[in-house]
Formats: C-alpha cells, structure tokens, sequence
C-alpha cells in the first residue's frame, strides 16, 4: 500500500476537526473536533511506523500515548464543559467571555485594560 492514501485521509480528517475548531460555537463539538485532530495524527504515526518498517514500532506506542492524552483531555474537558453548562445554561462558547479576570471591587460590565492603557490614560 502506499504511503499517500493514509496521508491523504490524515490531511482530510485534520482539516475537517481544524474547521471544526475554528467554526463551532458549542463545546461539545469543538472537543469532538479536537479528537478528530488527534485521530488524524494517530493514523499519520501509524502509517509512517509501517512504512519505515520500525523494527521498535515507535510510531505505535507514540500512538497509544496520544489516546491516553486524548482520553485525559476529553475527560477534563466535559467535566468543564457540564460544569459551565450547569452554571450558564449554555455550552456556547462566545458566551464564555464573561469569565474574564476583573480588578477586585469593580462593578462595571467592561473587561480589564493591561496596566500600560491606564498609565496612558492618565498621563493624557
């Protein structure tokens, strides 16, 4: 068999979970997307360790190292994701802007300006 046909469906699936990621607002699907990505590596290290005949099969076992960070990663993730849904009501990722850090005491709905924005403020 030759290399190209794996590699090919590697770039296909990579460049669907990328469109994924960059195009889904729920979480859930962005964390699916993701996994599609992985899987996409997983079968490029799979299809190079049987074409470079790896007598170690290196490309094997640094696949099942990637199914055990995409589990972990998973788990976490909808751990995180059921936690924010449980608090919002929505697992719509443009909602999650609010969970940005605010001075202590500051009452207003607008995000926290870097240091350097109100030293030039002031100074004008």
């Amino acid at each position: 068999m030759h290399l190209a046909y794996p590699a090919v469906l590697a770039v296909l699936l990579f460049c669907v979970g990328l469109y994924g990621v960059l195009a889904r607002r729920n979480a859930i699907l962005v964390l699916m997307s993701v996994e599609l990505m992985l899987n996409a590596v997983n079968l490029n290290l799979v299809a190079f360790d049987v074409w470079l005949r790896d007598t170690l099969h290196a490309g094997q076992a640094l696949t099942l190292f990637t199914i055990a960070v995409a589990a972990a990663e998973i788990g976490i993730g909808l751990a995180i994701v059921l936690l924010v849904y449980r608090n919002r009501g929505s697992s719509d990722v443009d909602k999650l802007t609010d969970l940005a850090e605010r001075p202590a005491g500051d009452g207003t709905d607008e995000p926290a300006r870097p240091q350097s924005d109100q030293q030039a403020e002031a100074a004008a």
